[in-house]
């Protein structure tokens, strides 16, 4: 059986996450078995946990709080999505995952780090990431790009957070990449979507060859990558 892969997506609000990671299933998927999901969510059960943390629900009590509410819909996610997905050698894309908790409720809402590596051992455990791509991106553009497509809507929990937490945010993703660069790549999300694409894929046959046959450019289609 082939073995499965688990690559993360990361970043600010509005650095274009879902648009890359669509354009990579669809790279992808006539070769291998691919599950996109994302974080909270990607279950019933962690959906709504989603709906409750972004809808503000956890937010007067605190960074903590919002952790331990991140941490039950990861177990749930991990347990009846992620990790029957990866043993079925499936390529599994995920919108988020440890590395925002670490950044949103860690560096920008002030949580300990001993904290949040006492939840992600007992959580994650072994099931990390085989890559991490985040997509790096000026924070006021972010915010500008995430406001549009909600357009008439209220902003979600982060969404309507200060300028300055979101910088904390930006820097959060940028050590976390420095720190851990076998796992990371820092992707430019500034760039044409056609652009950050090519980057990601880039990225993903460098660090994952067994993926590097579905990505490889075809001449015929055009690919820039």
């Amino acid at each position: 059986m082939t073995s499965g892969a688990f690559i993360t997506f990361e970043g600010g609000e509005g650095a274009g996450k879902s648009t890359q990671i669509g354009r990579l299933a669809d790279a992808l998927r006539p070769a291998r078995t691919v599950t996109v999901t994302r974080e909270p969510g990607g279950t019933k059960r962690a959906e709504a946990i989603r709906a409750a943390v972004l809808g503000g629900l956890a937010r007067p009590h605190g960074p903590f709080a919002e952790a331990l509410l991140f941490s039950a819909a990861r177990i749930d996610h991990l347990d009846r999505l992620i990790r029957p997905a990866l043993a079925g050698g499936g390529v599994v894309l995920c919108d988020r995952f440890m590395d925002s908790t670490r950044a949103y409720q860690g560096a920008a809402g002030g949580l300990d780090p001993d904290t949040l590596a006492a939840l992600e051992r007992v959580v994650v455990g072994p099931t990390r990431p085989d890559l991490t791509l985040i997509l790096d991106l000026d924070p006021a553009a972010g915010l500008a790009r995430a406001r549009a497509r909600a357009g008439s809507g209220a902003p979600d929990r982060f969404e309507g957070e200060t300028l300055a937490f979101h910088a904390r945010l930006r820097a959060a993703f940028r050590a976390i990449a420095a720190a851990e660069p076998e796992r990371c790549v820092l992707i430019d999300a500034a760039a044409e979507p056609d652009a950050v694409e090519a980057a990601v894929r880039a990225a993903v046959a460098a660090r994952l060859p067994v993926l590097a046959g579905p990505l490889a450019p075809d001449k015929e289609r055009g690919d820039a990558a």
